[in-house]
């Protein structure tokens, strides 16, 4: 396969920024570089892996804070997320502040909408619109390798929080259960912070979203 990543849990809030590189050319993104950038880098250069966009799932702090700054010293472009997440965008430097981070705003060299299609190397990740955590919030899915980043949406065994600012708590759930689950139960998926899972599992079990809560 190939289709690797590595998750690398980043700030005290221990979001789960990770590379994910096609293994056939070396090219690797860095999804929500929330912070400790010089960790990030590091591992993509002990790897020999070549940086070659930054995505980005939504505009909080946590997954955005360190972008501008990674994007600075790798000299590559930032993908996502859409473009109503402009207003967190502009709000980082207010929110990085308030938690003691370094953090700056950046524009991204491309806003994302539904159904989009970012290469990575011989990787083809579709684009995902899952408002409902915060109205600009994207998911990056690759079917091939049955592989998803949902960001802060869904995580196992919980949803995202809907109460920020512009958040809705119906359309998280219809985000997650027409958007993502009909893409298939074996997707294994990283969340925003916490261990992995597969929407199968969560469509079983997750007390939010399950089948059974739905009739």
């Amino acid at each position: 396969m190939a289709l690797h990543y590595k998750i690398i849990p980043v700030t005290p809030f221990q979001q789960n920024c990770s590379v994910i590189w096609c293994s056939e050319t070396n090219l690797a993104a860095v999804v929500d570089p929330g912070g400790e950038i010089p960790r990030i880098r590091e591992f993509i250069e002990s790897n020999k892996l070549e940086l070659d966009k930054i995505l980005i799932t939504h505009a909080h702090l946590d997954h955005a804070g360190g972008t501008a700054e990674l994007a600075r010293l790798n000299g590559v472009p930032i993908i996502g997320p859409h473009k109503d997440d402009q207003f967190w965008i502009d709000l980082l430097p207010e929110q990085c502040a308030q938690f003691g981070f370094d953090g700056d705003t950046f524009t991204p060299d491309q806003w994302l909408d539904h159904g989009d299609v970012v290469a990575l190397g011989n990787l083809s990740f579709e684009v995902v619109h899952c408002p409902g955590h915060t109205p600009g919030h994207v998911v990056f899915v690759e079917r091939t390798a049955n592989f998803a980043a949902v960001g802060d949406v869904l995580f196992q065994g919980s949803i995202g929080r809907s109460d920020f600012p512009k958040g809705n708590q119906k359309d998280l759930v219809d985000s997650i259960r027409n958007r993502l689950f009909p893409l298939g139960d074996n997707i294994d998926f990283i969340p925003g912070h916490g261990p992995m899972s597969t929407f199968g599992h969560e469509r079983k079990t997750n007390p939010f979203v399950a089948d059974k809560r739905f009739g």
